[in-house]
């Protein structure tokens, strides 16, 4: 069947749920977009930042993050402040987590939408669903015959709209899912990574 026909046969509830469509995957390239950075470029600070340390080369480790994201870079150059110089392991450990948790706010911003469209979704495609059983009723009623072909129409919108709700519903869970625990997971290599750091930084 043509797209645009199956669209259109789903009424106006199809409009909601692809504005939600939209949404969730805008979401889904922006998420990707910064779960690539963050692993690139936290492995690249930690490794070669870790390799600079040991050459006693303080400077060029800190001027290695110059170009990247500011949400990322943060927490790193947050070890080389001169607030965390002369501080212990705890202090420097407690204003890098303040950091991390700035960036994990930057990482989640998005997160309430995709819950809010995985809970939603079904309910505009239930919403459609009754819609189209009206329209088949009214059709009866307007006709006086209950044949297929006078509901064919109403049930097609009642079948269209639930399954479209459903299937944006999916997508906007797995993603949610997926990048929780994805970006949760490099969030806390990027911590252990720091406090790595912290321990090589003490004779300097």
């Amino acid at each position: 069947m043509d797209i645009l026909k199956l669209f259109n046969a789903g009424g106006f509830a199809m409009y909601p749920l692809l504005l939600c469509s939209i949404l969730v995957w805008a979401i889904f390239i922006d998420k990707l977009k910064k779960l690539m950075a963050l692993k690139n470029q936290t492995t690249l600070i930690i490794n070669q930042g870790k390799n600079l340390i040991l050459d006693n080369k303080i400077h060029e480790a800190k001027g290695l993050c110059h170009n990247m994201d500011l949400w990322i870079k943060a927490p790193y150059l947050e070890i080389f402040s001169d607030e965390n110089h002369d501080a212990n392991k705890e202090k420097k450990e407690s204003r890098i987590s303040r950091k991390l948790e700035a960036m994990k706010m930057e990482l989640n911003r998005a997160n309430w939408l995709l819950a809010t469209i995985a809970a939603v979704a079904p309910f505009l495609g239930l919403l459609g669903t009754v819609t189209g059983i009206i329209r088949s009723f009214e059709s009866i009623a307007n006709s006086g015959k209950s044949g297929f072909s006078v509901i064919a129409p109403g049930l097609a919108e009642a079948l269209i709209t639930t399954a479209f709700g459903i299937i944006v519903a999916i997508m906007a869970l797995i993603i949610f899912n997926y990048f929780h625990m994805k970006l949760k997971n490099l969030m806390t290599a990027y911590k252990i990574g720091l406090e790595d750091l912290i321990d090589e930084l003490k004779g300097f």
